[in-house]
């Protein structure tokens, strides 16, 4: 997660702060239960398959019926996860985490509104376990961490600064990124954008993107 501030000459808006959440576990991860398992679903308002797809996991797959739950609980979770990572983080709920005891109630409650809803909520680990999940979760770290390098001053907000004002005018705090084929965006929150990685790198596709979000 990177946010985004003034740099001293450049004319970005002073008060203007954009976070851009480039990692989000939970939709990563989600991603990958979906590629990995061949999970089908026809709907538009799910972003398109992921750009590097995930080797399939190990195993004979569930049954028809264990599938078809998976394909339910998938749709629901993806949505509430999209939403939750759509969210501003509250810094004082990290101060409320340090205040409870490990293992409370109190603490695991804390730590669900921080971490949102997740497909290890409802079915555990056990998934992730997997030389795939291992495999392209390396890949992707590594691909992270190099675009990490580049300077602030080089990145997609600065490049694009005139949508991105006219979307932060209208509400933009949050940008969230997955790694997916293809231009593809949706309004996830009241101020937050979902984008794949390449409509995030390719300058036109981002301004339509940002000019969408209203």
């Amino acid at each position: 997660m990177r946010s985004v501030d003034p740099i001293p000459g450049n004319p970005w808006p002073h008060e203007m702060t954009i976070t851009v959440e480039d990692s989000p576990s939970a939709l990563l991860e989600l991603l990958w239960i979906r590629g990995a398992h061949g999970l089908d679903f026809d709907s538009e308002d799910f972003p398109p398959l992921l750009a590097d797809p995930p080797a399939a996991a190990n195993g004979s797959g569930p049954s028809a019926s264990v599938r078809a739950g998976w394909e339910r609980a998938w749709s629901r979770l993806w949505r509430a996860a999209a939403q939750h990572a759509g969210q501003d983080q509250d810094p004082v709920q990290f101060e409320r985490l340090h205040q409870t005891a490990n293992g409370s109630p109190e603490r695991l409650q804390i730590l669900q509104e921080l971490f949102g809803p997740s497909w290890r909520d409802e079915f555990g680990d056990a998934a992730f376990d997997d030389p795939s999940f291992r495999g392209w979760s390396e890949r992707g770290s590594d691909k992270h961490m190099s675009s990490m390098s580049r300077p602030l001053a080089e990145s997609p907000e600065h490049r694009d600064l005139d949508a991105l004002i006219r979307a932060w005018r209208n509400g933009l705090t949050r940008v969230v990124t997955i790694p997916c084929r293809g231009e593809f965006s949706r309004k996830i929150t009241d101020n937050a954008l979902l984008v794949t990685d390449a409509t995030r790198a390719d300058s036109s596709a981002y301004q339509r993107a940002l000019d969408s979000f209203d």
